[in-house]
């Protein structure tokens, strides 16, 4: 498997990371992006320097699962080193989202995120597809950058929740309403 790459469920999602020597272009991004120079980069500071191809910042949503993703401490902040894993996470995923916006849209259209779900070892049905379509974006059924990330890794989630589930690997559960609930609640952002 590619350096910088996980297979997590299906296909390859871009790795959280081990992290190491934190290169000057990450120092300056993070000094920039810390606007009250604290240290630390909260979902706030986070999302005022996150801009999709539409120019928007990204998601409330997008940032806060970010920062949880790699604030380590729970603390709702991540400091220098946490923020290289997550500038080399965003960009990885940045360079998915690139190869499936095969009209350099900017966005992914319901085609799109078939054929990057399909690419990605998923049998989603077309109906499936549209939901998630219909789910993720306000843009007339185009999905932004931060849109696609949060639609991945919650499909990421849920997709480890079923698997340890799934004990005979055959694609079907049984599950009690509970843990059911609880897979949910854990899994949604």
């Amino acid at each position: 498997m590619p350096p910088g790459q996980l297979e997590i469920g299906h296909g390859p999602y871009p790795s959280i990371g081990v992290g190491g020597t934190i290169t000057p272009q990450v120092q300056q991004w993070f000094r920039a992006v810390d606007k009250d120079q604290s240290g630390f980069i909260t979902s706030t500071e986070l999302r005022s320097a996150l801009v999709n191809a539409q120019g928007q910042t990204f998601s409330e949503t997008a940032c806060n699962l970010m920062i949880g993703m790699f604030d380590k401490d729970r603390n709702g902040q991540i400091n220098l080193d946490e923020f290289d894993k997550l500038y080399t996470y965003v960009n990885q995923w940045l360079a998915v989202f690139k190869t499936y916006d095969t009209d350099q849209s900017g966005f992914i259209d319901e085609g799109e995120l078939s054929k990057a779900l399909t690419q990605m070892g998923f049998r989603f049905s077309p109906e499936f597809i549209n939901i998630l379509t219909k789910r993720s974006n306000t843009n007339d059924g185009k999905i932004s950058v931060d849109q696609f990330i949060v639609m991945c890794v919650q499909i990421q989630r849920f997709t480890e929740a079923f698997r340890v589930r799934d004990t005979e690997q055959n694609g079907t559960v049984t599950i009690a309403f509970e843990d059911f609930l609880t897979i949910a609640l854990s899994c949604s952002i």
